[in-house]
């Protein structure tokens, strides 16, 4: 079929979306969706046309479940591919809510922060001096903040909002303060503590994949959240005490990619949760259940 065919074919069911016959409507939808997402423009703009509510509704309901199945794909094919890019999954994820994100857009924002970070280190540094030159480019020049204010909103978790606007939670936070880190060869890891996501700072020889006491190989944790704030091993043993948690290896030691999209996707879930929007919810707990269980190190 030629690209005009096409449009025409896609105007076609544009005006179908009101059809009353729930079983033809349902051939009208399965024909929608075979289109994947080079339809949505076509379903967006409809909707923004239409005063009709069920047509809205209706328009409402396959936007959201063609973004859902393009990055359930996608994400699902990150999984087979052994999910070694943690800003790749982030970036599928956050084109649930962005479709037409750019990623060339992120990355060059990203090189953009580094650069600025690379020009200010030199090979003298210690790994704290290292971390406080970096915290200076990352808070003060660029001025990225934890949103405690809106701390529950979707908008937190996805990557390139977080880079336009400059805040997000604590995860979203870490991932993008790693990326830059591990791209400049700092051995800036994840780690998944209850209730929050902090950094570690490895020995140079450490391996994200062994997990045997890790604090002997760490030298400090990073909050990302808390303007790259330093701690170690004992406060984060009294933090784990705290809020009722045994001091189990697995809560000091660096994460798997899986596990911290896994922790981004119910971030999600629970965000939509409080704004009532339970199909949206679903959505990111279906492509939950798409990653392995969570590490149980």
């Amino acid at each position: 079929m030629d690209a005009e065919m096409e449009i025409r074919e896609i105007q076609a069911l544009m005006r179908l979306i009101d059809e009353p016959d729930s079983s033809v409507f349902l051939e009208i939808t399965r024909k929608i969706h075979s289109y994947g997402n080079s339809i949505l423009p076509f379903l967006e703009g409809e909707w923004e046309r239409t005063a009709d509510p069920l047509v809205q509704s209706r328009l409402e309901k396959l936007i959201r479940q063609i973004r859902f199945e393009s990055v359930s794909g996608d994400l699902a094919e990150w999984v087979r591919g052994g999910c070694k890019n943690l800003l790749q999954a982030s970036l599928i994820v956050a084109r649930y809510h962005y479709p037409d994100l750019d990623e060339t857009d992120v990355e060059a924002e990203l090189a953009r922060i580094r650069k600025d970070v690379w020009l200010e280190l030199n090979e003298s540094l210690t790994a704290l001096e290292q971390i406080k030159v970096f915290n200076h480019v990352f808070y003060d020049v660029y001025g990225f903040a934890g949103n405690a204010r809106n701390y529950h909103s979707p908008s937190n978790s996805y990557l390139n909002q977080v880079l336009t606007s400059r805040t997000g939670n604590p995860l979203s936070m870490g991932i993008i303060y790693m990326t830059v880190a591990q791209s400049l060869d700092m051995p800036v890891f994840g780690v998944n503590l209850p209730e929050h996501f902090v950094l570690a700072y490895t020995h140079s020889e450490f391996d994200p994949g062994r997990s045997d006491k890790p604090e002997n190989k760490i030298l400090f944790y990073i909050n990302a959240f808390s303007r790259g704030s330093v701690f170690n091993h004992r406060e984060v043993v009294d933090f784990l005490k705290h809020l009722g948690y045994d001091a189990v290896p697995k809560f000091f030691a660096p994460c798997r990619n899986e596990d911290i999209i896994r922790r981004m996707l119910s971030n999600l879930a629970n965000a939509y949760g409080k704004e009532d929007e339970t199909d949206k919810a679903g959505d990111m707990e279906a492509l939950r259940d798409l990653l392995s269980p969570p590490d149980s190190r």
